[in-house]
């Protein structure tokens, strides 16, 4: 959870409903200076009381209410300096001068107040100090020069404006730098969060595209060799009575189609174990302080927050390393691949058109991918039609075209299941490289899938270059 700075203001203490105090303390505190300021111009009360021939209950309640002026500071600071600036000439409200012109030094009020007022209050103690000077030095028999009493109420007049001043411009200034930090630190943490919800979203679509990236290679895998399978189980059924020799050899036929899909699931599967493994040991190297600083890099890196998109990470890499070491398909397989469909019957002719040459295995792995789901797609709804495939190595680009007629009268249906993922699949591995994906009927009642991907080509020693 973040914890924002209401968060820790709430956690600290704060409280609302106290007028225009935020917490107990400040409440304590401004009541304590009242009290003090209170006392002070109550007693300085009595003595202006019997200077001015006023009644002394008069002067005291007089003072007692300037002295609490102070609880007002926070709210009104503009209000306590210019009262005790009133009530100077009566000798009374120094606690209250000193407090007020702190709290507003320390305010958010504009430079030129606190400086006018300020002045106002260095004026007024300095006419009192300098009138009260004049007449002790007067009294008595000491003879000063005549810069004594104006240095003197200089000195004064700057020893009660001065230090309250300095003061509450630091105070303020600190305030305010710890307010702009905790602003700062609040906006970092939102941004840490948000950060940490990308990178949760970017994990759970690597999830899933992994997932359909193994859903896909499954089906390439399984579907044509058991569409091969059940096509020469049905010729077997067929001709086991009335040819043995040839119901031995669709036989055969189906045991290598069995073998074929498991040697490809497994070497699949070792492919996945390998790349778990590796993101496990990856995961358990990573430290605790490196874990920090991963939110934020896996926000922008892409998704590598949490085991699962580790695993995925680690899946692909493993994959794309798999496809680097020439373990899976490649062009050269197509032979083998038009081979076995017609071996079970199929009329297909192969066409390679230009030098034939190596490419990166992705290339060749999703080209062979093209040609073998077109194939199974051939055996599933187009039983007995004659098929073209067309190769075609052409400078920038590799062409792939596989083409059937219209499905043959007399074939029977061999009854294959179909989930319609097998053109979105080819699409989406020839989009994926950048290539082009088109697939449709003809006029001649067939159908034709058509792929073009770019020449990322393996030369000489197999260093991938992009033509």
């Amino acid at each position: 959870m973040t914890t924002t700075g209401e968060h820790r203001d709430a956690a600290g203490g704060t409280t609302r409903g106290y007028w225009w105090w935020e917490r107990r303390r400040s409440v304590a505190l401004d009541v304590g200076l009242a009290a003090v300021s209170a006392l002070e111009c109550g007693v300085e009360g009595v003595r202006f009381a019997q200077a001015s021939s006023l009644p002394v209950p008069l002067g005291v309640i007089f003072g007692l209410l300037v002295g609490s002026v102070v609880l007002v500071r926070r709210r009104w600071p503009y209000a306590v300096v210019l009262v005790a600036v009133a009530v100077t000439p009566a000798e009374m409200g120094i606690v209250l001068g000193l407090v007020g012109l702190y709290a507003l030094a320390s305010s958010q009020a504009p430079r030129r107040i606190i400086a006018a007022l300020t002045a106002m209050s260095f004026v007024a103690a300095f006419i009192v100090a300098y009138v009260r000077t004049r007449q002790d030095v007067g009294g008595t028999a000491l003879h000063a020069g005549s810069w004594y009493v104006p240095f003197l109420a200089v000195l004064v007049s700057v020893g009660v404006t001065a230090p309250p001043v300095l003061l509450g411009l630091y105070v303020g200034a600190r305030r305010r730098l710890m307010e702009s930090l905790r602003e700062r630190a609040d906006s970092l943490e939102a941004e840490l969060s948000l950060l940490a919800d990308r990178a949760e979203q970017r994990a759970e679509w690597a999830r899933t595209e992994e997932r359909t990236r193994i859903a896909r290679e499954m089906h390439d895998v399984v579907a044509h060799r058991v569409s091969l399978m059940v096509v020469h189980a049905a010729a077997l059924q067929a001709v086991a009575l009335k040819d043995p020799p040839k119901a031995v050899k669709n036989a055969a036929l189906v045991g290598d189609m069995g073998r074929q899909a498991l040697t490809e699931l497994r070497e699949m599967l070792g492919v996945l174990r390998t790349g778990e493994a590796a993101a496990a040991r990856k995961a358990s190297g990573v430290s605790a302080e490196a874990s920090a600083a991963g939110v934020a890099a896996s926000a922008a890196a892409g998704p590598a927050g949490g085991g699962v998109p580790l695993a995925a990470v680690g899946v692909a890499a493993a994959a794309a390393a798999a496809a680097a070491a020439g373990d899976g398909p490649c062009l050269g397989d197509i032979e083998v691949l038009v081979g076995q469909s017609r071996a079970a019957g199929m009329v297909v002719e192969l066409m390679v058109q230009g030098e034939a040459r190596v490419y990166a295995p992705e290339v060749e792995q999703t080209a062979y991918r093209v040609v073998q789901e077109a194939l199974t797609n051939v055996h599933k709804h187009a039983a007995g039609a004659e098929v073209a495939v067309r190769i075609a190595h052409r400078g920038p680009e590799i062409a792939m075209q596989v083409e059937n007629g219209p499905s043959g009268g007399g074939a029977a249906d061999a009854g294959l299941p179909s989930g319609g993922n097998g053109l979105v699949g080819m699409r989406e591995r020839v989009t994926a490289l950048g290539g082009v994906f088109v697939s449709g009927k003809t006029d001649a009642g067939g159908f034709r899938v058509s792929a073009v991907l770019p020449d990322v080509v393996v030369r000489g020693a197999g260093v991938a270059a992009s033509v």
